[in-house]
């Protein structure tokens, strides 16, 4: 099987040893993304509906890298440092995915900075 890595300097760059994202098989599975304003390298300011925001501004982006866009977008995990965050982050989904939205998981998570309120990760299947 062959598989493609995806890049983009349009999303921010893996300070770690991870793809943006990976498309085999037809599929792209893209990483998490936080927050992080690509021209800048750090979080965004604001709260929820601007993290979120940024995250899937992020997503999208690697998304079109690919030949793909959001509309391919099948699964999502969300993860979120504060449950109360839900309906923040769920008025900006229905932004991203106003019609037949993903299948999705939501949970309550630590993630590394205190400052992150938010990362979500997305699979793709392109239509031909």
């Amino acid at each position: 099987m062959v598989k493609n890595i995806i890049r983009t300097d349009k999303a921010p760059i893996p300070v770690a040893p991870y793809s943006q994202a990976v498309e085999a098989g037809g599929v792209i599975y893209v990483s998490g993304f936080v927050a992080f304003d690509p021209k800048t390298g750090k979080v965004v300011p604001g709260g929820i509906k601007e993290q979120a925001t940024q995250v899937m501004e992020n997503i999208k982006a690697v998304l079109e890298a690919a030949g793909s866009s959001m509309r391919d977008v099948v699964k999502t995990n969300v993860y979120l440092t504060d449950m109360k965050d839900f309906a923040g982050m769920n008025e900006v989904f229905k932004q991203y995915f106003p019609t037949e939205p993903p299948a999705r998981v939501t949970v309550g998570v630590k993630l590394p900075l205190p400052e992150l309120l938010i990362e979500i990760d997305a699979i793709a299947v392109p239509n031909p």
